[in-house]
Formats: structure tokens, C-alpha cells, sequence
């Protein structure tokens, strides 16, 4: 067994990470920085208000990006961001926020949810399924149509949008119109030195899936819970009824095959809306590559606006 895949050495090494974010997240310019985030594609306005969101878990910080439109209340996009379930890298989906805010004419809440190893697993999940319950009710005073409601996520926020989704199903509720996966970890079960990407070093190395997964979920047989590991073949569970799924996954990923595995799931299942396959990109391709990003970025704007309707004429 690895050094890293002992919990106090994991949780020793992501707080070490985090402290390394929070300094660069701080910069006022330069990779990695809040700043540079909102640096990036900047024909699409930074319209925002935030929120703090009460939960079982802890309060969560919200920050709702705004469209332009006016007109009726829009429909409302509920996004979680990447990180392994470790990082707080919230800011970093601020170019995708303001561009589905403006292409898509919907409010975007992005969620700031609690991380491992501080939270490990089951409060991520639990917490954002609390947020995005608050959301769908929560519309009338807020200013967007709470009955029009899809998730995503990036990364480890994709494996929360999944994970949303299913406790959706299984408690009745609220009505999720699409979860948008892109690049999602869904299979902690299966061990990250056994997983293979289809170049020799891929971004995401299996050392720190390591860390990450450790730290998220200490205990071992506890990754295989269908919060966690959806696309491990022991989650036989009948998944007909849960939110109909956009899935993203980029070639060169070590993840890919997870997320193929899940969408076929979801396919058989009659969840599937497509699955896109982005090719010649990997893990996270979209923070650096701005041309790659728009491509994508349009395609999930176009199926949310296929999914709830816009918010008003011309949009």
C-alpha cells in the first residue's frame, strides 16, 4: 500500500495543497489566482450577488452570476466546481459562470461546498443536495424560476452533480431537468493505480487521485457507496427516472473510461442525452485551452437551454 493512501498522510498532504491554492488564489495576477479567472473571456460580464445558504452540513457561500436579459424570472443552472473533493477552487469556474449566464439566460449559482479531509465524505454530497433543495424553493424571493432547475459540475463537482441527482430520485425530489457531468470522477471503488489514461502522463497522476480519494473518503470500503462510485459495477441500482445527463469526458483522462462507463448507464437506463467526448484534451483542459473551452462551453449552454427554455425572447 502507498504512503498516500494512509489517511493521516493523505489529509497531511491535501491541507498542504490547500494552503498552496489559498496563497495563489490571493495573487492579484497569475495562474491559479481569483483574478485570473476573472481575467478570462472577458466579453461576458461578471454580474453577481452572493449568498449564504444554510445546511445540515455547514453553511455554504453561494455566488449567483446573473444574465443580462431582463424579463420574467430565469431558469436556475446550480454549479459545483473541481478540486478532487479537496481543493476550494470555486473561483475558477467563474469564466464558465458568466458564460452560461449570458448564453444560456440562466442564473448561476456556484456553490462553495464544504471539502475533505476537513468534510469527508458523506458531507459533500449530502451538502449540496441541501443547497440545491434550497435553491428549487427558494426561487420566488430570489429572482429565478426554481421549477427550472439543472446541475453540473467540473470534475469532482461533476461527481456531486451525479451525486445530487441521485438522491433526487431516491428522496422525490426537486425536479432536475439535466446534470451536466464534465470530466467526472465516478469510481473511487477501482483503485487509481489501476485506472489508465491513453497517454503515459496525463495530468491527473494516480498519486494525486490517491490523495484525493484518501482524503475525501477515508475508509476504503466506503468508496464504493453509488454517492461515490456510480460507474463501479457494484451500483446495480435501477436508475430509470433520474435527471437526463449531458456527459463530458476528454480522451486523454484518466477518468475517461469512467465517465463512458456511466454514460452508458445512464443510456440503458434512458437518461442519456449525449455523450461528448472531447478529443485531443485531458483533465481540466478547459482552465487553459480558452478556444476548446467556448466549443464546449456553447455546448452545454445549448443543452440547458433545450432542457428548461430560456429566460426570454431572443436568448
Amino acid at each position: 500500500m502507498s504512503v498516500l493512501a494512509r489517511p493521516p498522510v493523505a489529509a497531511f498532504v491535501a491541507k498542504s495543497m490547500q494552503r498552496l491554492s489559498r496563497w495563489a488564489d490571493r495573487r492579484p495576477s497569475g495562474p491559479g489566482s481569483a483574478a485570473s479567472s476573472h481575467a478570462r473571456l472577458p466579453e461576458f460580464p461578471r454580474r453577481i450577488r452572493e449568498l449564504t445558504v444554510r445546511t445540515a452540513i455547514a453553511p455554504a457561500r453561494v455566488t449567483v452570476y446573473l444574465p443580462a436579459a431582463e424579463g420574467p424570472p430565469p431558469p436556475v443552472h446550480v454549479n459545483f466546481h473541481g478540486g478532487g473533493y479537496v481543493m476550494p477552487l470555486t473561483e475558477l469556474d467563474d469564466p464558465l459562470c458568466r458564460f452560461l449566464a449570458a448564453e444560456a439566460g440562466v442564473a448561476v449559482v456556484n456553490v462553495d461546498y464544504v471539502v475533505a479531509p476537513q468534510h469527508p465524505f458523506p458531507a459533500p454530497p449530502r451538502q449540496a443536495y441541501d443547497v440545491v433543495r434550497w435553491i428549487a424553493g427558494h426561487g420566488a424571493e430570489q429572482g429565478w424560476d426554481g421549477a427550472r432547475l439543472t446541475v453540473g459540475g467540473q470534475s469532482a463537482g461533476g461527481g456531486l452533480a451525479a451525486a445530487v441527482a441521485r438522491q433526487a430520485l431516491e428522496e422525490g425530489g426537486p425536479a432536475i431537468a439535466l446534470q451536466v457531468l464534465h470530466y467526472p470522477p465516478l469510481d473511487l471503488a477501482t483503485s487509481a493505480k489501476e485506472k489508465r489514461a491513453a497517454i503515459p502522463k496525463p495530468v491527473l497522476r494516480p498519486w494525486m487521485a490517491e490523495v484525493f480519494d484518501t482524503s475525501y473518503v477515508p475508509e476504503v470500503t466506503a468508496r464504493a457507496d453509488r454517492l461515490v462510485s456510480p460507474a463501479h459495477p457494484s451500483d446495480t441500482a435501477d436508475l430509470r427516472g433520474i435527471a437526463p445527463a449531458l456527459v463530458i469526458t476528454a480522451e486523454y483522462d484518466l477518468l475517461r473510461a469512467e465517465g463512458v462507463r456511466y454514460a452508458d448507464r445512464l443510456a440503458a437506463a434512458g437518461a442519456l442525452v449525449e455523450h461528448f467526448d472531447v478529443t485531443g484534451a485531458d483533465h481540466g483542459y478547459d482552465g487553459k485551452d480558452d478556444q476548446r473551452a467556448l466549443q464546449v462551453y456553447a455546448l452545454i449552454a445549448r443543452h440547458l437551454r433545450e432542457a428548461v427554455g430560456p429566460s426570454a425572447p431572443g436568448v
